[in-house]
């Protein structure tokens, strides 16, 4: 088929918070392959643990447990939340675990491991994981670092801190990451974290909760907190930088049809199913719908500096960025920065624009658009896999092969651009014609 690699959108209901095991059982439950899992995990330079794979139930829901398991050395009994809080006692849920899974990873050694943040990319980077996974599990970890940094008062080169370090939190980030890479997730919808309220006794103290991590990064990336009377922690520190890291979205389309259904076991039980249920998405697409225009003229500005903005503004979720040569008043030449993007992406975009550039004002526009139905797949072509952009229009079917498929496979076979662009198109267009589908 050749919409079966198509580019999907995760939504995470985090109404009972989320942690890094939670995280992955909901993953692995929404289709993930758990071999390519053990096997990429089995690569990582870390020993001392292995990983199960098991079914349990909660509050009467099916859903799927994730845990690592470490040896006498690294046991860290509640592995998201003990860095922090010394030895906690779970209240018991009824479980009924039926192992699917187990391995081992070595012989584990004489002491604990407190790695910094440098130590941890090594072991990611000397993995056999994916690029993409890597490149996933590197920047939850910064997240996870630069929290911590300030929580503990010390710079993020200098902060050593057990959690980043634990072998276990780098098997849950490194397993969202391959898990997400897996499915080919590359959008992510996070309206909110449910969060808890009171103390937790730490190893230093009582703190209070949202503990100090959680409440750096909320604040530092934006998300919103929905404030439960639950006593507890629901929101991990791990938890919140994998959203952090991955949300491209706080805002649910207005239709959109469920593809898949998964769901992640927590650990405790606090009166409320422990549980983090993800679904797979489809957004249906509209004939016409809204989209906003930013614009601004600028021209006390440098080119090196305007070249950096645009280069932010994508990175933050824009829908395309453009300059337009101007002439202000007093025949100043200038540019004319126009950015379009969705509504809830606005004040991003203003922030980024407002920072990065000399500007004191920006115009919004609110503008109707009509849209052809499309879809981002991945196909195999005897060139190698490629993205290519699906188009339907009356009945029939374009396919557009996206730029930095086409360029990657121009550095790797040493081919023109036009030739390969062209090879791909034909065969996108075999493909359709083969499954049935009109073409133009």
């Amino acid at each position: 088929m050749l919409y079966e690699e198509a580019e999907k959108t995760l939504y995470l209901e985090c109404y009972s918070g989320i942690s890094g095991d939670m995280t992955v059982g909901a993953l692995l439950d929404l289709g993930a392959d758990q071999r390519i899992l053990e096997e990429q995990l089995r690569s990582l330079p870390v020993v001392g643990f292995e990983i199960e794979i098991s079914r349990v139930k909660k509050s009467g829901l099916d859903a799927c447990d994730f845990r690592v398991a470490l040896d006498r050395e690294h046991e860290n009994h509640d592995h998201d939340n003990e860095y922090l809080y010394g030895h906690v006692h779970s209240h018991g849920e009824e479980h009924g675990h039926v192992h699917e899974h187990t391995h081992t990873h070595g012989e584990a050694p004489h002491t604990h491991e407190h790695r910094g943040l440098l130590e941890i990319e090594a072991i990611i980077r000397d993995s056999q994981i994916t690029q993409r996974a890597k490149s996933i599990a590197l920047d939850i970890f910064r997240v996870l670092a630069e929290a911590e940094a300030k929580a503990h008062g010390t710079t993020l080169e200098e902060v050593h801190f057990h959690e980043v370090g634990a072998v276990d939190s780098i098997v849950d980030i490194v397993a969202v990451a391959i898990c997400l890479d897996n499915l080919n997730i590359t959008e992510v919808i996070v309206p909110e974290l449910y969060e808890g309220r009171g103390t937790v006794r730490c190893q230093h103290g009582v703190i209070p909760v949202p503990v100090p991590a959680v409440v750096n990064i909320v604040q530092q990336h934006g998300i919103s907190l929905h404030m439960t009377n639950t006593e507890a922690e629901l929101v991990t520190p791990t938890g919140a930088a994998i959203v952090a890291a991955l949300r491209t979205s706080q805002q649910l389309p207005d239709r959109y049809k469920i593809r898949r259904t998964g769901i992640g076991a927590g650990k405790r039980d606090y009166g409320r199913a422990s549980i983090l249920r993800g679904m797979l998405i489809e957004p249906e697409t509209k004939e016409s719908d809204y989209i906003y225009k930013l614009e601004s003229n600028i021209d006390d500005c440098t080119g090196e500096a305007l070249g950096y903005v645009l280069e932010q503004l994508f990175e933050a979720g824009a829908r395309d960025v453009h300059y337009s040569p101007v002439y202000m008043k007093k025949n100043r030449p200038a540019y004319q920065l126009n950015v379009i993007c969705s509504e809830e992406m606005l004040t991003k975009m203003e922030e980024i624009i407002f920072r990065e550039t000399t500007t004191i004002g920006i115009r919004r526009m609110k503008m109707e658009r009509t849209v052809l139905k499309r879809e981002i797949c991945r196909i195999k072509t005897s060139l190698g896999e490629a993205k290519v952009k699906v188009c339907e229009i009356e009945g029939c079917v374009r396919a557009y092969p996206e730029y930095e498929s086409v360029v990657e496979i121009c550095r790797k076979k040493g081919l023109t651009y036009q030739e390969t662009w062209g090879q791909i198109c034909r065969e996108a267009s075999d493909r359709l014609m083969q499954e049935g589908k009109s073409h133009e």
